[in-house]
Order: C-alpha cells, then sequence, then structure tokens
C-alpha cells in the first residue's frame, strides 16, 4: 500500500513536497530531545545550577515563560502570515532564530555564576519560543498538502519522521558523550558540543523544507487590527466554530497530561522506580521508538475510524498509562507503561494537529494553528506545575501526582464528545467559500 494514495494528497501537491514538509518534524525534533528533555535540562539543574534547591523551579519558570510568550503573540504571528501568505518566510526566520539561539547554549557553561544561570535561562526562553512557533506554522501547512481524508496519515507520517530525526539528533549526541566520558572529559566540554550537533542537524533538515515545501495562500485582505487586539479577535472569531472550540478545550486538558510525560517522565523513572541513567536513556530511546510507530501506524488508522474516535483511544491508553506508572513497583511493569506511553504520545499528537487543519478555515490557517499553539501552550504550563503542586502537597509522593494525572486525559475525553467532524469541516468550508 502506498503511503500516500491520491486521495490523501490535494490537487497539484506532489510527494516530495510532503517528504519536504516532513522534514521540518525530523529537524525540530532534536531540538526537544536534547535540549529540553535528554541533555541540557539536567546539565542545567546539575551544572549551570550547581544542583541548588532552587534549579528545577528556575528551569521550568524558564520553559513557561516562553510557553507564556508563544500564547500571547502566535495567534497574532499566524493572523499577520496568512495576510501576507507569508508562512514559509516566518517559518525560515523562526527556524534560524532557534538554531542560533540553541548554538549560543553551548557558551553557557562559560559564564559562571548567577549570571549564568540568568544566561542559560533567557536563551532556553528564546530558543523555545522559536521553536514553538515553527511547530505551529508547519502544522498550518498540512491542510494545503492533504485533503481531509487523508489529513490523519500525513500528520502521522511527519510526527514519526520527526521522532526518527529526534532518536538521530539524539544517538549522535550520545554517541560523542560516551566518547568524551571514556577519555575522562568533563560535561562542561561535552554538553556545549551536543548543542551544537543540535542546531546543525536542525539547520540542515529544516533547509530540504525550505527547498521544497511551496506557499500555496493568496494574500488576504488587511483587517486593519493591531498585533496586540489579534488575540481577541481571533478568539472572536473562533467562537463562530464550536466543534473548533471544543477542540481547543479538549487540547488544553489532554496535552496537559502529555506534558507532564515529557517533562516529568525521567524524573519519575530515577526518583520513584530506581532507574539509573543509562537506563533513563534507553528508556528515552523506546519511547522515541514507540510514539513514531503510534504516529505513523495511528495516523492510518484515523482516517478509517475517524479523528474524535482516534483520539479517543489514545486518551483511554493514557490513562491506563497513569495508573499503570502509579502502581508500579519494579522496572517492568514501568517499561510497560512507558511504551504504551510512547504508542499514545505520537498518535495523540498527530490526532490533534490533524483535527485542527480539518476544522480551521482555509483561508485563516496560519491564525487558527496560532490557537492550537495557544492551547498546547497552556497545556504545557498546566499540567506539569499542577503535578508539581500535588507531589508538594502530597509531601514529595510523585504517585499521588501521577495518578491525579489522568484527571487530564478524563477531561480530554469529555470535551471530545461534543466534536462534531462533519459539522465542523462544513463550517470551515464555508467560511472558505465566503473569503473566495
Amino acid at each position: 500500500m502506498p503511503l500516500f494514495p491520491s486521495s490523501a494528497l490535494r490537487p497539484g501537491v506532489r510527494k516530495r513536497e510532503v517528504l519536504a514538509w516532513a522534514m521540518y518534524d525530523f529537524a525540530n525534533s532534536g531540538y526537544t530531545t536534547v535540549v529540553i528533555t535528554a541533555v541540557y535540562a539536567a546539565y542545567f539543574v546539575g551544572g549551570i545550577a550547581g544542583g541548588a534547591p532552587w534549579a528545577t523551579l528556575a528551569w521550568t519558570s524558564a520553559l513557561s515563560l516562553s510557553y507564556a510568550v508563544v500564547m500571547l503573540t502566535m495567534p497574532a504571528i499566524g493572523a499577520w502570515a496568512d495576510r501576507r501568505a507569508a508562512k514559509k518566510r516566518v517559518l525560515m526566520l523562526s527556524t534560524a532564530a532557534c538554531v542560533l539561539s540553541t548554538a549560543a547554549l553551548a557558551l553557557t557553561p562559560t559564564v559562571h555564576g548567577a549570571a549564568g544561570v540568568a544566561v542559560a535561562m533567557l536563551l532556553v526562553a528564546v530558543s523555545n519560543t522559536f521553536y514553538s512557533y515553527g511547530e505551529s506554522l508547519t502544522g498550518a501547512f498540512l491542510p494545503e498538502l492533504a485533503t481531509s481524508e487523508g489529513m490523519g496519515k500525513v500528520s502521522g507520517w511527519g510526527w514519526a519522521f520527526g521522532y526518527v530525526g529526534g532518536m538521530l539528533t539524539l544517538g549522535l549526541c550520545l554517541g560523542y558523550v560516551l566518547w568524551a566520558q571514556a577519555r575522562g572529559l568533563p560535561a562542561a566540554h561535552f554538553v556545549p558540543v551536543t548543542l551544537l550537533v543540535t542546531a546543525g542537524v536542525y539547520a540542515l533538515a529544516a533547509s530540504a523544507t525550505f527547498a521544497g515545501l511551496s506557499e500555496r495562500a493568496q494574500p488576504q485582505p488587511d483587517r486593519g487590527i493591531g498585533a496586540w487586539r489579534q488575540l481577541r479577535h481571533t478568539f472572536a472569531q473562533a467562537q463562530q466554530y464550536r466543534d473548533f472550540m471544543w477542540l481547543l478545550a479538549c487540547t488544553v486538558c489532554y496535552q496537559g497530561g502529555v506534558a507532564v510525560a515529557i517533562a516529568l517522565a525521567a524524573i519519575y523513572a530515577e526518583q520513584v522506580i530506581g532507574f539509573k541513567t543509562q537506563e533513563t536513556m534507553a528508556l528515552i530511546f523506546v519511547l522515541n521508538i514507540a510514539a513514531a510507530a503510534g504516529a505513523f501506524g495511528l495516523g492510518y488508522l484515523q482516517d478509517r475510524l475517524g479523528h474524535r474516535p482516534t483520539l479517543a483511544i489514545t486518551l483511554v491508553a493514557w490513562i491506563a498509562v497513569c495508573v499503570l506508572a502509579a502502581l508500579a513497583q519494579g522496572k517492568g511493569l514501568f517499561w510497560v507503561a512507558a511504551t504504551i506511553a510512547g504508542l499514545a504520545m505520537g498518535a495523540s499528537q498527530s490526532a490533534g494537529r490533524a483535527m485542527t487543519g480539518v476544522l480551521a478555515p482555509q483561508a485563516q490557517l496560519a491564525e487558527f494553528f496560532g490557537l492550537w499553539t495557544f492551547a498546547t501552550r497552556l497545556a504545557s504550563i498546566v499540567g506539569p506545575l499542577s503535578y508539581g503542586a500535588i507531589t508538594w502537597a502530597a509531601g514529595g509522593n510523585q504517585r499521588v501526582a501521577i495518578m491525579a494525572t489522568t484527571v487530564l486525559f478524563v477531561g480530554g475525553l469529555v470535551l471530545l464528545l461534543p466534536i462534531d467532524m462533519r459539522r465542523g469541516r462544513a463550517a470551515a468550508l464555508g467560511a472558505s467559500g465566503r473569503a473566495q
């Protein structure tokens, strides 16, 4: 069976252009894998901040700052890109800024004391902000490439390809780390190299996207709305599309739970289950492999079964993950939970992006994907902060916090129920017809 049957792609779209689009997922996944999860996060806490009691709070604060900036600005940036048919240009600028700020993180080990912490927090916030802009803008190209019937498989293929890119970048970095450690080199030496590798892979892979991806949108009339008013205006417009609004609410809930898994899985594995460092690295690899399989396989399933039922299946799987992780007393059961989490992670993220593409008006794709980014970044603040607050209230008991995370996925299931994909698609197509 071909990856992209004729029914999956819009007229005039070639498979090589879809590959170029998917290369962006390949390019930017290394950033989250190496910087946010596997390498720099731990180095910031233990190296830059010297393991101080406030180190983890400083790290999460830098990320939360970036998410807040993205929440407030992405809809306006998306609206500007839509009006000027400039998604590709803005994507190129966002990519360049993320690559440069990621490479600049390599200099942070040379800055000591409070200044070093401040510089590192600033660069993390800047790089993560521009990474988030790129993630939203590349998603806005999806409805221009895929039909509504093929959006699930094309989105899933991109997510799966992204996890492969994350694995490649992490593999290159870990290979160098092991080589450096075998020669007695300190983290202050090999961590900067991993950041340069990450920036290099990002830039190289993204260049394939820019070479092969076309801007199909047409400039729209300028509505004369300032950037600071754009967020409220976009929300006001989106309220005309009730199924899209239900999807945003659903996204805030379930992505909050996903954010907990991304930000805290390694911490839970080591502090609660007793994983060693090398076991945690292996865990991250398994999670990425499972996530790639989930995004790819369930991407095809959602085009047959339907977007909403497929997302519902993944949310039930996430609930099972939280329960298994909370009950796990040994590593075996936790490995099972982690594998299911990987499958659910890729599938749920792919399904959410595809549903957004189906329900967003064609003339305002970047703008409405900006709202989707607003929802995912709000979730990235709500989920981990809730987990931390519950852990603190429970006297450090993370099992209580991970069990409480099931509430986010249950909430996502409840908010998924009112969504009618056919009604929402008809509303989006009607808006596109009026705009022409």
